[in-house]
């Protein structure tokens, strides 16, 4: 944990860094929603111990404690110090003393084989630079009976209003135009099926739940931009470059009346054969 990040994950850490100020505002609400909705299809019970990579600030690791009860263990990771800061920040309130944040490279934890009765990575797996890696470094974490958890935005993301921001960007900075947007690289079942398969992980599984998110107007899409991946594109700006992109973006988005985003999912899962310590 003590290792020098990579390139791929001092981005990580920088984008995310910077869109920590925003996590916690009302129109982010998708990042605890779908936290909770992947904790939910493990069954953990009392006791069990879970791993949370690319844990941000506790969107799954939080529901996963509360899940394992003060008997079980939750670690969570994250290159991201201030999201790591709300994390605990969270966990405190709540009393979840069970619950660890670390900071660190997702992929090279150097945690002992088979640790885990869940390993989790939610809206993470696609910031790496050898996805299939990391997923058979994850399926090394996962204990007898455990199960590896991976979730990941389905196509279409925050869309109408995703095609309205990169038309933006397009007009104003061409070499910016979806430059940074990894999300788009595993977008449906066959496609996560086929990286567990390529990590050495049988027997996976992988649905797509379609899912939509509501905002309370148009402009709350801008905390949404400045809380999620997008923050990499807007901060590449300068400053009234930024301000041009915003009012176009918030002007078509007002003109069309746009307060729904596409949020569909793809839950993946495989279960390790054996039974659970």
């Amino acid at each position: 944990m003590g290792e020098p990040l990579g390139e791929a994950a001092q981005r990580a850490a920088r984008v995310y860094g910077a869109a920590a100020d925003h996590f916690g505002l009302p129109a982010l609400g998708f990042w605890d929603r779908f936290g909770a909705d992947t904790v939910a299809r493990l069954g953990l019970t009392a006791g069990n111990t879970v791993l949370d990579l690319c844990c941000g600030a506790g969107g799954s690791a939080l529901p996963a404690a509360r899940a394992v009860g003060p008997e079980g263990r939750v670690l969570g990771i994250d290159v991201a110090a201030p999201l790591l800061e709300q994390a605990r920040a969270r966990a405190a309130a709540e009393n979840l003393g069970h619950v660890e944040f670390r900071h660190g490279d997702v992929t090279s934890t150097v945690l002992p084989a088979g640790g885990f009765d869940a390993v989790i990575c939610v809206f993470g797996v696609f910031f790496v630079p050898d996805i299939a890696a990391f997923i058979a470094e994850m399926w090394r974490l996962t204990g007898p009976g455990g199960v590896l958890a991976i979730t990941t935005w389905g196509p279409g993301l925050f869309e109408p209003a995703n095609t309205v921001f990169w038309d933006g960007v397009r007009a104003i900075e061409p070499s910016l135009f979806k430059a940074f947007n990894p999300w788009d690289e595993i977008t449906t079942p066959q496609a996560l099926r086929d990286l567990y398969a390529r990590a050495g992980v049988a027997g996976a599984d992988a649905l797509a739940v379609p899912a939509q998110h509501e905002l309370d107007s148009p402009d709350r899409f801008w905390d949404v931009a400045l809380g999620t991946g997008y923050r990499a594109t807007i901060d590449a700006l300068p400053a009234d470059q930024r301000e041009l992109l915003r009012d176009r973006v918030l002007g078509r988005l007002r003109a069309q009346q746009v307060t729904t985003l596409q949020t569909g999912v793809v839950f993946g899962t495989a279960v390790r054969a054996g039974d659970r310590a």
